[in-house]
C-alpha cells in the first residue's frame, strides 16, 4: 500500500515504520483512521488503501499484540516456522526419503503430538478406533 500511494521512496518507508509501531501499540483504529483521510493520487492507491482498510478491519480481533507481548507470547511465525521445520522437515525431507501422502500426514501427526505432549491420548484414540474396526470385521 504504502509503494501504491507514496512510491518507491523514503516516504513510504517512513509510513509503514509509523504504521508498524501503531499496529504494535494495538492502535488499528488509529491506522484504519489515517487510512480513510488519505488523498489517493491513483486508482491503484485507492484500491491498495481500500484493501487494507478492509483488511485490517477484518482482522482486528486477530492484531491484540500488545496483549501478546504483555503475556510473553511471540508475535512472529519464526517460532512457528522453525517448530515446522524440526518436527516436519527433519522427518519427512531426509535425504532418499520419500512418502504416500496419507503415510507422511500420519508421521506428522504423531511427531506433532510427541513435542506437544499429547501422544498418549493420539495413541489411546488409535487403538481404541482399531478395536472397533477390528469388533465390525469380526461379526
Amino acid at each position: 500500500m504504502a509503494n501504491a500511494h507514496y512510491g518507491d521512496g523514503a516516504q513510504a518507508v517512513q509510513w509503514v515504520e509509523a504504521t508498524l509501531v501503531r499496529l504494535a501499540d494495538d492502535r488499528v483504529g488509529d491506522v484504519i483512521a489515517g487510512l480513510r483521510r488519505m488523498q489517493p493520487t491513483t486508482i491503484k492507491a485507492a484500491r491498495a488503501i481500500d484493501e487494507l482498510i478492509t483488511y485490517l478491519e477484518n482482522q482486528h480481533e486477530r492484531l491484540g499484540y500488545d496483549q501478546c507481548k504483555a503475556q510473553g507470547m511471540p508475535i512472529g511465525s519464526g517460532g512457528i516456522e522453525s517448530a515446522n521445520k524440526f518436527i516436519g522437515h527433519v522427518r519427512l525431507k531426509r535425504s532418499g526419503a520419500w512418502w504416500v501422502v496419507e503415510n507422511g500426514n500420519g508421521m506428522l501427526r504423531l511427531r506433532c503430538a510427541l513435542y506437544n505432549g499429547t501422544f498418549q491420548q493420539v495413541f489411546d484414540k488409535y487403538i481404541k478406533s482399531s478395536l472397533v474396526k477390528a469388533a465390525g470385521t469380526i461379526r
